[in-house]
């Protein structure tokens, strides 16, 4: 008889764990896990010649009269709509909201005297944030270093801007560090270095045009200058961390962090170039700024590939460089395959693309499309990389989300999708053992994006932009996510889209 009454228990074991894995609930996080969503100054903000701030290189690109990608002089007026963000994200029930100060909002000449004003919105929205039970997380570097900068000395490109950089993140730590308690010095460094000095395709857009061909830079040099800023930004980040360490983070009781743009890659085939380009890739997409933070140095596949062109740390910069994150904060949307790519190594002046030889789709046969394919074993797939190469460090994936056309149905079912499998994905991950702290959608409201401007977006609201009053209409994501974390049940007709994507996305593995 107890042997009957042992497999029964067993078989009901089996079946009520098989039913969890097809369901989500917040209760299945461990409590102290963070939900929230995120935003950038420039995107968000609006109000960008008001109250003394200053351009910042975003600003110059967006104004640059062969762009059509829309100019943050009001995007969707965070500035003056903060306690309503605020309210919606309360009533969503997130636990925390990502956002970035402005540089040359509160220091607007980069340097020097602060900027009263910018400094009375940045208090007025952590309060806010903190009356409603939500933790700010700041990033201090979001793609906007001060025009003036850029213009006094190159910005990045200069060593010059690691004093600066320090100076303006000690303003931030002495200013609001009694209540922010997650920094995150940089974001996305690596896709800033890529896009900005090598592709042209972002701000400062300085590059080569002859390497490249995408972009039509005045100045730059793809070839040098993107290891050079890179470089720089692993100096400003660490000194950062050090003042840090140093003066504030025992009375503040704070951690603080790097954020990179990651992708899964791997192989096109399985022969040993594809095998070998795919470790190249890997190299560069995480190693180029990690290596660095947990080893002291770069990868060896970048010391050979880029030679004389990468800068060397001395040995009192790579003990300083070297640990220095509490946390790692990571962007994810693609899954990718590696290509090698040898016929580049023969230029030359080669970017660092062609350094490395290999290239790499995200999109299958097509070149490009609008919504980002759901691979959500590929955000597993880089978590336990990250825990096999650099150990099992905590992790917050600030991005994470699915882009549509701007104006298109406010049942936006695939960002629902999206969310849930991702989401999902990092359940699988936490119960393998990976040190993930929290997750962050991008993004909370329909906003300025870099790369497309107004005409795709990510938001879980929506804001029409010829409205005088900027509504912001909830999305179906916006419910989906808001029941999701109040643990809620979901509309049945949300739950039968879910199970009708399910075999989709199998076949897709």
């Amino acid at each position: 008889m107890w042997i009957k009454v042992l497999l029964a228990t067993v078989i009901l074991a089996l079946v009520n764990s098989a039913s969890a894995g097809d369901t989500l609930d917040r209760d299945d996080f461990p409590p102290d896990f963070i939900f929230g969503a995120g935003t950038s100054a420039y995107q968000v903000e609006g109000a960008a010649d008001e109250d003394g701030r200053t351009p910042s290189i975003l600003d110059v690109l967006a104004l640059d009269e062969n762009k059509t990608r829309g100019y943050g002089d009001r995007t969707c007026d965070q500035y003056h709509n903060y306690k309503e963000d605020v309210r919606l994200m309360a009533n969503m029930g997130l636990n925390a909201y990502r956002f970035s100060i402005s540089w040359s909002r509160l220091i607007p000449n980069g340097k020097g005297a602060v900027n009263p004003k910018g400094l009375e919105y940045y208090n007025n929205l952590i309060n806010e944030l903190i009356s409603h039970d939500i933790q700010p997380h700041v990033t201090l570097h979001h793609s906007d270093l001060p025009q003036a900068l850029e213009d006094e000395y190159g910005g990045w490109v200069s060593r010059r801007v690691v004093k600066d950089f320090e100076a303006y993140a000690n303003v931030c730590f002495n200013e609001f560090g009694d209540r922010v308690k997650h920094w995150t010095t940089m974001n996305e460094a690596n896709i800033f270095v890529l896009c900005g000095y090598d592709l042209g395709m972002l701000p400062p857009q300085r590059c080569s045009s002859s390497i490249i061909g995408i972009a039509n830079c005045s100045k730059g040099n793809s070839s040098t200058e993107p290891y050079l800023a890179a470089h720089n930004m692993l100096l400003a980040h660490a000194s950062a961390t050090a003042l840090y360490r140093r003066k504030y983070q025992e009375l503040q009781r704070g951690f603080i962090g790097i954020n990179i743009f990651t992708m899964d890659f791997s192989p096109l085939t399985n022969t040993t170039e594809d095998l070998s380009a795919t470790q190249r890739a890997q190299d560069f997409n995480l190693g180029w700024f990690l290596n660095p933070i947990m080893f002291g140095e770069y990868p060896e596949t970048l010391k050979r590939s880029a030679g004389w062109k990468l800068p060397s740390f001395t040995k009192a910069e790579s003990n300083m460089v070297k640990g220095s994150i509490d946390f790692l904060g990571i962007n994810f949307y693609y899954t990718c395959h590696v290509k090698n790519y040898p016929s580049s190594l023969p230029m030359g002046d080669r970017d660092i693309l062609a350094d490395l030889a290999f290239i790499y789709s995200c999109f299958g046969n097509a070149t490009f499309a609008v919504e980002i394919p759901v691979r959500p074993w590929g955000l597993k797939n880089l978590l336990e990389l990250l825990r096999n190469s650099y150990g099992n460090f905590p992790i917050y994936i600030h991005e994470n989300g699915q882009q549509t056309l701007r104006d298109s149905s406010l049942d936006d079912w695939s960002r629902v999708i999206f969310m849930h499998e991702y989401i999902k994905s990092v359940l699988d991950s936490l119960r393998n053992g990976v040190n993930v702290r929290g997750y962050f959608v991008w993004s909370l409201l329909d906003l300025l994006e870099i790369i497309t401007g107004y005409q795709t977006s990510y938001g879980l609201y929506y804001i029409d932009l010829n409205d005088p009053n900027l509504k912001r209409q909830p999305k179906l994501s916006a419910k989906w996510y808001s029941d999701f974390l109040h643990n809620r049940s979901m509309n049945p007709k949300i739950t039968t889209e879910l199970e009708k994507s399910a075999p989709m996305l199998s076949a897709a593995a």
